[in-house]
């Protein structure tokens, strides 16, 4: 593997199973480092393709999503570092497929737990094909001041504070990530900083070992000195004790192996990686750093001590003019992304949409200050549900059941009237649920279904007033509008409307008053003097029954049930109900695979 350096400020990647955050961590550090180009090429979201949003210093720019590995490739040749976030399940195939492709050169595996016959497979492929994997379970790398794999170095502030935003002299290599991001801080306060950092991951089977990068950075004229962070189990340190002893190594080497508290246990210790459990004293942590230490590597006697021995190290070279320490740079502001500004209380800025009824924030919706469990554990029922989301408040049982028989009644009226009709043609058409169901709603006005909100709104002002039912009929006549709520097409004085007749039994023996209701019929007993069919249809008996609930509750006031009623509250129950007819009729057409819909000849008068 040794040759040399693995990254550059030009280097462009291609991002496996999107992930925003680290993404836009690296598209951040880009900016920081003052790239040109993000450093992301292309996302490979299996199935999937299009454009994905992300910010790019200040400017919103549009990375492309592709739907395989290959489709990705093919269009960014360019791009030859591959970075994987799938899963420990679907890691293994990807990444072999990425290896595959002639443009790609370094993978890195995030995830954690790729099985090991599998990752042993990779590894083989990789070094027959002369290419470089970086985990599995790793955090990634970076080469400060170029390009940086995924979450690396954590949190922009962090990779400030550890002066990565430009190349030291420190070529760094450990196996856990989380303690690369100590050690990058630890060297930026005692040296001039990273220029290159691998995390090779914790598992037993890591795709390159701690010897391959340190051989690597010994052939970077930029690397003046290599800081190691080993810990106990398996023998990767033993590589590198052969590469010492062996005088491939002409830099110093200051290195520490964790995991020296494993011997105060009176049994075998696993900790967080995979591989770091002492097999036997060769893999204990104190072998290893004796054997490093003999192998001529800058050994502290403690962690502790690691900081002043990279220190020393450092110091010693720069008295020996190996190396001239980096000039301090100003690294540009990141802008601030909107979310953490108005959270920390910088910005303020205008929502675009005020919701009162329903809220999907916290650990279940609530509707109307209601949780989703509350609703189904006292037995709410749809009524209930259409109270809260429509008036925002829980109305007596009553009233409810009210809302529910209206919406039953109102369900259907046969395949003839307009509305199903519309939905029995389209859906013969050939057309889907949703625009058969449209086709029947959009017939739904003054003429058919309504009227509801006219006759609550004629009825209430009628009664409000004092008029007559003469001096209210005639004067609509004298204005030119029929009285809505009042007349039927097949419905007369001796064949009512049964659905008429069951509310208004309802509102008899449940409503503490029916005041507008007992206007209504008042109405239409004027109505039927004058024609036999001017008799109270659905629309009429809803309208005013409902002006009866809404203020007989008491819990409404005037103005909310003007509003109510103004807004369309109203013709709205007739619109939910009728949709379930509406589905009822499209499904009924495609169950029954009824072809395309022609009115018959003989049923047109054809004129002149």
């Amino acid at each position: 593997m040794a040759t040399g350096q693995l990254f550059s400020k030009t280097t462009q990647a291609l991002f496996y199973n999107y992930k925003q955050l680290p993404i836009q961590r690296m598209l951040d550090f880009d900016f920081l480092c003052g790239r040109e180009t993000p450093s992301v090429a292309g996302i490979i979201n299996p199935g999937s393709d299009g454009f994905q949003k992300l910010f790019f210093g200040q400017e919103e720019i549009a990375i492309p999503v592709h739907p395989t590995i290959e489709a990705a490739c093919n269009a960014h040749p360019t791009a030859d570092v591959f970075i994987n976030f799938a899963s420990f399940r679907s890691a293994a195939a990807s990444s072999m497929s990425a290896l595959k492709q002639p443009t790609i050169r370094v993978v890195a595996i995030i995830a954690e737990g790729v099985p090991e016959s599998d990752a042993k497979q990779l590894i083989s492929y990789a070094r027959a094909n002369n290419k470089v994997i970086i985990g599995p379970a790793t955090v990634g790398g970076i080469q400060a001041g170029a390009f940086k794999i995924g979450d690396t170095a954590g949190t922009i502030d962090n990779i400030i504070q550890c002066k990565l935003y430009r190349p030291g002299s420190v070529g760094f290599v450990s196996k856990s990530g989380g303690m690369s991001n100590e050690l990058y801080n630890t060297i930026a306060r005692v040296t001039d900083g990273i220029y290159e950092g691998i995390a090779i991951g914790g598992d037993v089977f890591p795709g390159s070992t701690l010897s391959d990068h340190i051989l690597r950075f010994n052939n970077i004229p930029q690397v003046k000195m290599m800081v190691v962070l080993g810990e106990l189990g398996g023998k990767d340190e033993y590589s590198l004790v052969e590469a010492l002893k062996q005088g491939k190594v002409q830099k110093p080497v200051v290195a520490w192996v964790s995991g020296t508290c494993a011997r105060l246990f009176k049994s075998e210790v696993q900790f967080g990686h995979a591989g770091a459990k002492s097999g036997g004293e060769l893999e204990s942590a104190q072998a290893k750093n004796q054997a490093l230490r003999e192998a001529g590597a800058i050994v502290p006697t403690s962690y502790e001590a690691l900081e002043g021995a990279i220190k020393e190290t450092f110091e010693k070279l720069v008295e020996e003019g190996k190396i001239s320490p980096v000039a301090e740079i100003t690294p540009p502001p990141i802008p601030e992304d909107l979310k953490t500004a108005i959270k920390s209380g910088k910005v303020r800025a205008p929502t675009h949409i005020i919701s009162t009824i329903s809220d999907d924030r916290g650990e279940e919706p609530c509707y109307a200050g209601v949780p989703m469990s509350t609703i189904i554990e006292q037995g709410f029922g749809v009524g209930d549900v259409i109270s809260l989301l429509w008036f925002k408040r829980s109305l007596p049982r009553y009233c409810t059941q009210f809302i529910e028989i209206c919406i039953m009644l109102c369900a259907d009226h046969g395949p003839c009237v307009s509305g199903a009709h519309n939905s029995i043609v389209t859906a013969r058409a050939g057309k889907d649920l949703v625009s058969s169901l449209v086709s029947g709603l959009l017939t739904i006005g003054p003429r058919f279904g309504g009227a509801i909100d006219d006759a609550a709104r004629y009825f209430k002002d009628a009664c409000d007033k004092g008029l007559t039912p003469y001096e209210f009929v005639e004067g609509m006549k004298k204005k030119g509008i029929r009285v809505p709520g009042i007349g039927h097409r097949i419905k007369s004085r001796d064949n009512r409307d049964k659905r008429v007749q069951l509310l208004q039994k309802y509102a008899h023996t449940h409503f503490p008053s029916v005041k507008y209701m007992e206007y209504a019929v008042q109405v239409e007993t004027y109505t039927l003097s004058k024609a036999n069919n001017l008799v109270m249809n659905v629309d009429g008996a809803i309208g005013s029954l409902f002006l009866d609930l809404l203020s007989g509750s008491g819990m409404f006031t005037k103005q909310e049930i003007d509003e109510i009623v103004e807004i369309g509250y109203l013709n709205g129950l007739f619109v939910l109900a009728r949709s379930i007819g509406l589905i009822g009729h499209t499904f009924d057409q495609k169950r029954l695979k009824q072809p395309l819909y022609r009115h018959p000849w003989e049923d047109v008068l054809y004129t002149k």
